[in-house]
């Protein structure tokens, strides 16, 4: 198919419907509306269930419903959002029901602002729901990505049981930018064995996430557990970029990382030995990939729209290997190039302080806070 002109939040909608979700269940929240507002319009159209539920609680007992009969289901939301479904998030992880979820980021805490912010890195990444779990998470940097996310993120649901997050700030949601789509595919017919689907005469099955015996909630974390090492083990995705010679690395997700690649580019029209490295999946974290990367660098910059989520995955995974600094903007203030080209200036020129943690650092080199 061609390309057309997209806005991210559509994009991901119309991407959801031709990859054959069945049912979508949300609740506005800026800055994703226009993807609950494609749905409202598209979903009926093509004979599928849309309801916009009286709140983000009730849209994810929904979705959680839903997901129990086998279908393709998804919610989106931001932020504030999102802080609210976590207690269903939870509980669908503890009765293993594939879903998909869409959050485009805002800016907080609490309800803050609509700009676009990646502080919900914490709350998707490690988990804000409660118990041992953990969701894949896919991080696009543009609206391309974000399309052909939103279609894989529904394969690896269905694929290992799992809920799959699309993670992207508002700026994505937001932005317009020429994508293909994908071609529309068939709804699914055949449903699982495991789903609760209603027909007549089949044996009873309880799908649930209370476990009253220890013994069996331990059993059933295990085998999450063991499910999660598979997905370590089989779906990492990260993207590098002029890092063959480079001396010095920049880490950056979605859209920081994107602004970083153009950082990179300048950089390197200077002379200087610089590459990206841009986690795609967030989670599963690509933790060999960042430490063999920092065992060749002199230095590592990390660059993220918050005060220093991801930065804690990298400085995890570097073991101490490598000087990590890092430079961030935060309430939805959008990182310039030009502020990352002088942050990796300073890097090389060496740090500020040797002591403490990076993100201190940072807020030391930062003129407009007291």
């Amino acid at each position: 198919m061609a390309k057309q002109l997209l806005k991210g939040n559509i994009a991901v909608a119309e991407a959801a419907i031709r990859a054959g979700v069945q049912a979508y269940f949300g609740y506005p929240i800026t800055p994703q509306t226009e993807l609950l507002e494609w749905m409202s319009a598209r979903m009926p159209e093509e004979g599928r269930a849309f309801v916009q539920a009286e709140s983000e609680l009730a849209a994810i007992n929904m979705v959680y419903g839903a997901a129990c009969t086998g279908r393709r289901v998804m919610t989106s939301s931001s932020s504030p959002g999102m802080s609210l479904m976590m207690e269903g998030i939870s509980y669908m992880a503890g009765t293993e029901v594939p879903a998909v979820l869409v959050d485009v980021m805002r800016g907080g805490p609490g309800l803050g602002n609509i700009q676009p912010s990646q502080s919900d890195y914490n709350q998707i990444v490690h988990g804000g729901g409660h118990g041992d779990f953990h969701m894949i998470v896919l991080a696009p940097c543009s609206v391309q990505e974000a399309v052909d996310m939103t279609v894989l993120a529904f394969d690896l649901a269905e694929k290992y049981r799992s809920l799959v997050t699309v993670l992207m700030d508002g700026s994505l949601g937001q932005m317009m930018e020429a994508a293909e789509l994908p071609p529309m595919q068939p709804l699914k017919k055949e449903f699982p064995e495991w789903a609760v689907d209603g027909v007549p005469g089949r044996e009873r099955r309880l799908l649930t996430s209370i476990y009253m015996d220890a013994p069996a909630e331990e059993v059933t974390n295990m085998r999450l557990l063991n499910r999660w090492n598979k997905i370590r083990e089989n779906e990492i995705r990260y993207k590098q970029y002029f890092l063959d010679d480079a001396e010095y690395a920049i880490v950056g997700f979605g859209s920081a990382g994107r602004i970083a690649l153009s950082a990179v580019r300048q950089l390197r029209a200077q002379g200087v030995k610089i590459g990206l490295l841009r986690p795609i999946t967030v989670s599963p974290f690509p933790m060999e990939a960042v430490e063999t990367l920092g065992k060749r660098m002199k230095g590592m910059l990390v660059v993220e729209m918050n005060s220093g989520q991801m930065l804690d995955d990298v400085i995890l995974a570097t073991h101490g290997s490598v000087p990590v600094e890092f430079y961030g903007r935060t309430g939805g203030v959008v990182p310039l190039p030009d502020e990352i080209v002088n942050a990796v200036q300073r890097m090389i020129a060496g740090p500020v302080a040797t002591s403490g943690h990076p993100r201190d650092r940072w807020i030391k080199y930062m003129s407009f806070i007291n």
